[in-house]
């Protein structure tokens, strides 16, 4: 598919999807309906598609003896398990009990030590940011530690009071600069994805 065609069927969807929101109308709703279960199934094409790339390049890995042959074997064995207990015989998919015991009992263990790893990581990173008399570092050290201690889970009147102040900073600075980013985020990516598609360059500015 050539850019231009590309370009025109992507507008086209948006402009499809923002009419949808604005304009309340059978026919449009079924139409944005059909391209969004559209996307749907494009997305999970591409999820298959990753899962089998990455089953492949495991399998490489192995075959070739480069990189680390035993996350490779867990990786490979992982996959094998989560796709036989979901697709076997009389399976139920994801409701089926031997997928939900593989998600509790593997997934959702690696899942939390992950983030207690990002806890040291964090412990790191602040401490190089102090180390480097950053200002803006200093300012997300002590927004971070305050909020650590106001998250300290107290009783009486002054644990209901810290409960309190820390929902406040959650939800209003706190949240305002996550809300921002986003933002901030989203735009960028939509400015960068129509360069993309229009194939624009620094030099075309």
């Amino acid at each position: 598919m050539r850019r231009p065609t590309l370009t025109a069927l992507v507008v086209l969807v948006g402009l499809l999807l923002i009419a949808d929101l604005l304009v309340v109308n059978t026919a449009v709703a079924q139409a944005a309906g059909i391209v969004i279960d559209a996307a749907i199934l494009v997305a999970a094409g591409a999820a298959l598609a990753a899962v089998a790339a990455l089953g492949a390049r495991r399998i490489a890995d192995l075959w070739r003896r480069r990189g680390d042959p035993v996350a490779a074997v867990f990786v490979l064995v992982g996959m094998f398990l989560m796709l036989a207990a979901g697709l076997r015989p009389g399976s139920a998919g994801t409701a089926d009990p031997a997928v939900q015991w593989l998600v509790a009992a593997l997934l959702v263990p690696i899942g939390a030590s992950l983030f207690g790893l990002l806890f040291v990581t964090t412990l790191a990173a602040a401490r190089r940011s102090l180390a480097a008399r950053s200002r803006e570092g200093t300012v997300l050290v002590a927004a971070a530690l305050l909020t650590t201690i106001l998250l300290v889970p107290l009783a009486g009147g002054i644990g209901s009071w810290m409960a309190d102040s820390a929902g406040w900073l959650l939800a209003g600075p706190i949240g305002a600069v996550f809300r921002g980013l986003l933002i901030g985020i989203g735009l960028l990516t939509a400015v960068y994805a129509a360069r993309t598609l229009l194939g624009m360059a620094a030099a075309d500015e």
